[in-house]
């Protein structure tokens, strides 16, 4: 998918400012005959990529003091609440012409979505952050402070996870999770419990060099957690465009630090980056990403890992706000639907066997359905609020019930999938 040879149209996405790329070419492709997905390509230079100067890395400071000063200087809108969201991706599908996602489901044979035996238990611990990033779909910051989950909510997810055998993964997100109080609790009990459990830690890399989270590389392999870590691309320009001032230098020094303890070297614990578009497009070809992250991260860097993961962005919360600031919304949506790919449901999508538990302890089908309050429906299961954690026995429960959809669903089934 993705290629460039072969191709009857190319047009160049017109991406404005947005587009500092990274020594690559951004293009949507479509070829007659075997189909192919409106993502981004990636063109890799064939000259050697330079090595850069590895400095001493400077005495640990906060972030936060500068993500602050951007907030306050207006780096943050005023967000719409979720049934306004949700309204207005609705309205872009009518607008457009555009069938329901439960419609295209059927349409490709691939509906309607039920839950399976749940094997990832994906607790969202917190809101509280040390960066403010523009495509956050969680909305975090440092002004986050109280949202974050209690110990007595830690401690009933323990629980579940203790009766429920068919989970194999701890997901551990937020926010910045590190700086959660409930993080170190969770991972040491967790792995107490289950030696053999999978644990991953989704690290913003920044998190590293904060004042008092020095220790966090050792504790993560003592506790044989693994890491997926946020780095939406290989260009100090970009990164810090999205995700803050100062972020890309010291998201490097972050994977320096973890490389010197192990992480993404044989016989270390694994090591994965995340990449998400800048703009209104598709993710490119994720295999030939990788090799150029790879190439360019070690040039320049000597920095490896393991695997790179591309995420679709979704059309929600500050995403959706980028969209609808520029009148995008209505064009990114009709590009989802245009990409809906049947084989992204065939082979799994996060929904059917994650359940996500927010800060709070509610239960959701997926992350993005949380940030939505799309709390997920157990018939016979009535809480005020909604159900969550207090409200199950085993996670088990969940097996079979109907997945909530809603437009914003066709970010995970366009293209190649969301990773």
């Amino acid at each position: 998918m993705g290629g460039s040879r072969g191709l009857d149209t190319q047009r160049v996405l017109q991406l404005g400012a947005a587009a500092v790329l990274i020594g690559c070419t951004l293009y949507f492709v479509r070829s007659q005959g075997k189909r192919k997905f409106e993502q981004a390509d990636v063109s890799i230079l064939d000259a050697p990529l330079p090595r850069a100067n590895r400095k001493k890395r400077p005495v640990p400071t906060s972030l936060i003091p500068e993500t602050m000063e951007d907030v306050e200087n207006g780096g943050l809108a005023t967000m719409p609440t979720p049934e306004e969201e949700l309204a207005s991706r609705e309205q872009s599908l009518t607008s457009k012409k555009l069938p329901p996602f439960t419609a295209t489901l059927n349409k490709g044979g691939v509906g309607p979505l039920k839950r399976r035996d749940p094997k990832i238990l994906q607790l969202n611990i917190g809101l509280y952050c040390n960066q403010a990033c523009t495509h956050c779909h969680v909305e975090s910051s440092p002004l986050k402070v109280k949202e974050q989950m209690s110990l007595e909510v830690a401690e009933q997810c323990l629980e579940l996870l203790r009766n429920s055998p068919s989970v194999h993964t701890l997901d551990l997100t937020g926010g910045a999770p590190e700086m959660n109080k409930a993080f170190k609790l969770l991972v040491t009990k967790a792995r107490a419990m289950r030696p053999d459990l999978k644990i991953i830690d989704r690290c913003n890399l920044t998190v590293l060099r904060e004042p008092g989270f020095e220790d966090i590389p050792d504790f993560l392999v003592k506790e044989k957690v693994d890491i997926i870590a946020s780095l939406p691309c290989y260009s100090e320009a970009n990164v810090d465009k999205q995700r803050g001032r100062h972020v890309f230098e010291r998201s490097i020094a972050g994977l320096q630090i973890l490389n010197e303890v192990g992480f993404g070297k044989p016989g270390g614990r694994v090591l994965d980056l995340v990449y998400n578009p800048l703009g209104a497009f598709l993710p490119p070809d994720q295999a030939k990403l990788e090799k150029a992250y790879k190439g360019k991260l070690f040039d320049d860097f000597g920095i490896v890992f393991n695997n790179l993961f591309c995420i679709t962005n979704m059309p929600i919360k500050r995403f959706w706000e980028f969209l609808h600031k520029r009148d995008e919304l209505d064009a990114y949506m009709d590009l989802l639907v245009r990409n809906f790919n049947p084989d992204t449901v065939k082979q799994g999508l996060m929904c059917q066997d994650t359940v996500s538990v927010s800060w709070e302890g509610k239960v959701y089908d997926c992350d993005f359905n949380q940030q939505l309050d799309l709390i997920l429906q157990l018939k016979g299961k009535t809480q005020p609020g909604g159900l969550d954690v207090f409200g199950l026995t085993s996670l088990s429960e969940l097996q079979d019930v109907a997945i909530r959809t809603k437009p914003h669903c066709y970010g995970c089934t366009a293209g190649q999938g969301s990773s």
